[in-house]
């Protein structure tokens, strides 16, 4: 098998973009992708992987991979699909795509994106509840805000927090969102701002909510041949894997581990042949403070009931054993759904090249990035190395 490349990359801005169509956001992103490697053409892409969560709930547009083909215009003789994982739908999309250029693909296009802010909150939170189980969950209008403030409410609990304890999440996330020109919230915040902040779902308050929004992004996947062509530093995903849980948060064993994302996160290190201690910067599904809190303890970064103080200490910043959100993450960036397992890649790639401007990570090497669906439901994990 092939080994894969990420060759080109581009991303629009996450915003309100009453403006733009979900096909103009899309074609900005490729397109940037492509001009970033002058000896790709359109033509001699090969299949075409699209991870969207709400296209067809909140666009009304099915058959999303044929639809951006044809706007793109690709060959119509390419695959060209839809992948859907709720909030993993992007990362789902660029694990097809790994999938496929390894068993001799020469050259994949990825694209994530989402176009929700023409739509009423009711509407967008009724999408997003469908990432839960609709029978048992859904049903009863629980939102997915709603189960990770029970999960935080059972966390403190456990463990003898208060709220207060994780604010250095959203902290961190809008010191480095204010340094990136994508971001959709580009300010910071302090302990005091979080503790006046409104309650959205207790103990869950604003300040520690991410906002759903509009946005595109796209890689450019190739095999080794192709990459040795290319000039600069050669960034290899190294690892992927994907796995599974319950739906449904109380059929599950113990609600507080996400043993999916610990399951695809070590299956990933384990095909790039590394350990959890060799990663230098991660991206991570951090809506809020909770969600980051057990994923850091489900993938092994950290002891169970332990994160929130590490983060405290200032484990999470660029300049921190284990750097996340360096782009600004869910709370900062903001939340672009399906479409955000792509930005989180690009976000690590930059990274790994050097090039993320003043939330830099020294020297970093190799990069982790993990993307969920639902409570935890669906995992995706990508490994990406630094080749000189």
């Amino acid at each position: 098998m092939s080994n894969v490349y990420i060759a080109g990359m581009g991303a629009t801005a996450v915003g309100e973009h009453y403006q733009r169509s979900l096909a103009d956001l899309a074609s900005e992103a490729a397109r940037t992708a492509l001009m970033n490697v002058p000896s790709i053409a359109p033509h001699h892409i090969g299949a075409l992987y699209v991870g969207s969560a709400f296209s067809e709930e909140l666009y009304g547009q099915s058959q999303l991979g044929a639809y951006l083909a044809s706007m793109l215009g690709l060959s119509p003789s390419i695959p060209a699909l839809r992948v859907e994982a709720a909030g993993a739908s992007g990362a789902l999309a660029l694990y097809q795509a790994v999938q496929a250029v390894q068993h001799g693909l020469p050259v994949a296009l990825v694209i994530g994106v989402e176009k929700v802010t023409d739509h009423l909150e009711d509407e967008i939170e009724a999408a997003q509840a469908m990432a839960t189980d609709s029978n048992e969950e859904a049903l009863h209008g629980v939102t997915l805000t709603a189960q990770w403030a029970m999960l935080m409410r059972r966390y403190m609990y456990e463990y003898g927090y208060s709220a207060d304890a994780f604010a250095p999440f959203p902290i961190n996330a809008h010191a480095n969102g204010a340094k990136n020109p994508l971001a959709l919230y580009r300010f910071p915040i302090d302990a005091s701002k979080y503790r006046k902040a409104a309650q959205i779902a207790s103990p869950i308050n604003m300040l520690d909510c991410s906002t759903l929004a509009d946005g595109a992004a796209a890689l450019l996947i190739v095999n080794e041949n192709l990459a040795r062509e290319l000039d600069g530093v050669r960034i290899r995903i190294a690892g992927a894997a994907v796995a599974t849980d319950h739906p449904a948060l109380h059929r599950r064993r113990n609600p507080l581990d996400l043993s999916a994302a610990r399951a695809s996160a070590h299956i990933a290190l384990g095909r790039a042949h590394l350990g959890v201690g060799d990663v230098d910067v991660w991206e991570l599904t951090d809506p809020h403070g909770i969600a980051a809190t057990l994923a850091l303890e489900a993938i092994g970064c950290y002891e169970t009931g332990t994160a929130p103080r590490h983060a405290a200490e200032g484990a999470i910043t660029p300049g921190g054993k284990t750097p996340i959100a360096t782009a600004g993450g869910y709370k900062a960036r903001g939340d672009v759904g399906g479409a955000t397992g792509i930005y989180q890649v690009i976000e690590i790639a930059q990274q790994l090249r050097g090039q993320a401007g003043a939330t830099q990570v020294t020297n970093a090497r190799v990069g982790f990035a993990q993307s969920l669906g639902g409570i935890g439901t669906t995992a995706v994990s990508h490994v990406l190395i630094r080749e000189s």
